[in-house]
């Protein structure tokens, strides 16, 4: 294990690996179960702003970490840091098991939906079969140098935001049904709650769910120090204008009706919100072409997912905290192979086996428990290791991390109260994680 990774990643590839990870299928079918849980647009769209302000003051505290340590592995490295090998070990044991893998195959998943709806047929191998077959060939495609999977992002993540501003565009100047006082109803069978809030929030957070992706590949980023910080403020914000404004769209052009019955787990075969949004100012012909957009959106962000999870196990592997393979550099590409492999394996378990709300259910809500601790861990090493070079320091210290926690503990809360049974699954996979680190702990004692 003596290979290291290379750094082929520039600005450009890291922005987009930020962007293109984060923008994917959620902004595309999420609204219709967040006006479920919420009854208003207005509702909906707060639950959009916030969910996008909590991402950034997220995105702030990672960067200062990121510019401290500049490694494969992400947040992986951070609680090691912070906190010491266990709480580290736990968060790669549940991001190589639920996170990372079950972002991929909601991905997969995702992008089969919307190629169903775009050749108008049942697609052979039904769409947990073509998800798999998207996940092996992104995780080939990504078994070649970085600079090829940095190099895809790029593209794939340009022309995505071309698409999204022709629907933004579409919807808000050119859809004749487009009503501004569609804004002003609500549902009387789905009436607001500060806990439906929560999980219109959360739901949200799945649409903004990848910012976090770029800091674990930091170890093939050109000049980490300056180029992680400015990928990930910048990227954020750019998510979030384009979100909110598609949004807005949606409600002006759609009754909330229309918006109630789109595609969600209570309507599974119905049009997504997006497509029937397109309808308004293309015809039908909008459920051929917004489908092909929303495949390659889904794909792009499925290869920026599996480029950069994978370094985790890689990481954790290269302290001896994992299986000594998945540690393990290809001579001629100088990427994780094994590791992206047995990711794949995994995700196409999940493509298999879960539904797509089930599926973003558990990513989110583990994964929200390491966010929350990793930007707590900005304070931590503020007294901790006041000594160590910070490139970037968080704006808004101590507040915007501060928030950040308080936040994702009530959202945490939420989801333990209103989905116990995905709740406890999360956090039984995660709790069976520490029996297994000290084997591993125990075992490098001995090799050492």
């Amino acid at each position: 294990m003596s290979a290291r990774l290379i750094r082929g990643l520039g600005f450009v590839d890291a922005a987009a690996i930020v962007v293109g990870s984060m923008i994917g299928t959620g902004v595309f079918l999420k609204s219709a179960i967040m006006a479920q849980h919420v009854g208003s647009p207005s509702w909906v769209l707060l639950a959009w702003v916030l969910a996008g302000l909590l991402s950034l003051a997220g995105a702030l505290s990672y960067a200062e970490l990121g510019a401290m340590f500049p490694k494969a592995g992400g947040e992986y490295v951070y609680l090691r840091e912070t906190y010491g090998d266990l709480t580290a070990f736990l968060n790669g044991w549940t991001r190589f098991w639920i996170a990372g893998p079950g972002t991929i195959a909601a991905y997969g998943v995702g992008a089969a939906t919307f190629l169903e709806g775009a050749v108008g047929l049942h697609l052979v191998g039904g769409k947990a079969g073509v998800g798999i077959g998207f996940v092996l060939f992104f995780t080939a495609l990504n078994c070649l140098q970085v600079s090829v999977g940095g190099r895809v992002q790029s593209f794939v993540t340009g022309v995505k935001l071309l698409m999204m501003l022709g629907l933004i565009v579409g919807v808000l100047f050119f859809s004749p049904q487009a009503d501004a006082t569609h804004l002003g109803e609500s549902s009387s069978a789905h009436a607001f709650t500060l806990s439906g809030l929560g999980l219109a929030m959360l739901a949200a957070l799945w649409a903004y769910d990848g910012w976090n992706n770029l800091p674990m590949a930091a170890g093939e980023v050109k000049q980490p120090e300056k180029n992680v910080p400015l990928s990930l403020i910048l990227g954020v914000l750019v998510v979030m204008v384009v979100y909110c404004l598609i949004n807005l769209g949606y409600f002006l052009a759609l009754p909330l009706a229309e918006v109630l019955s789109a595609n969600s787990s209570l309507n599974p075969g119905a049009l997504p919100v997006a497509t029937k949004a397109a309808m308004t100012f293309m015809g039908v012909a909008a459920v051929g072409a917004v489908s092909i957009a929303f495949v390659i959106s889904a794909l792009g962000a499925m290869n920026g997912s599996v480029l950069s999870n994978a370094r985790v196990p890689y990481a954790m592997a290269q302290d001896g905290l994992f299986f000594r393979q998945l540690g393990f550099l290809s001579k001629g590409s100088r990427v994780p192979v094994v590791s992206i492999l047995v990711q794949a394996v995994i995700a196409s378990v999940m493509a298999a086996l879960g539904s797509f709300d089930q599926l973003t259910n558990y990513v989110v809500f583990s994964s929200w428990i390491f966010y929350g601790l990793v930007c707590a861990g900005v304070i931590v090493m503020r007294y901790k290791r006041p000594e160590l070079a910070r490139p970037y320091r968080v704006l808004g210290y101590p507040f915007v991390p501060i928030v950040f926690v308080v936040v994702s503990v009530l959202l945490i809360v939420n989801t333990v109260w209103t989905m116990p049974v995905d709740s406890a699954i999360g956090l039984v996979l995660i709790a069976a994680g520490v029996p297994v680190f000290y084997l591993f702990k125990r075992h490098w004692r001995h090799a050492s």
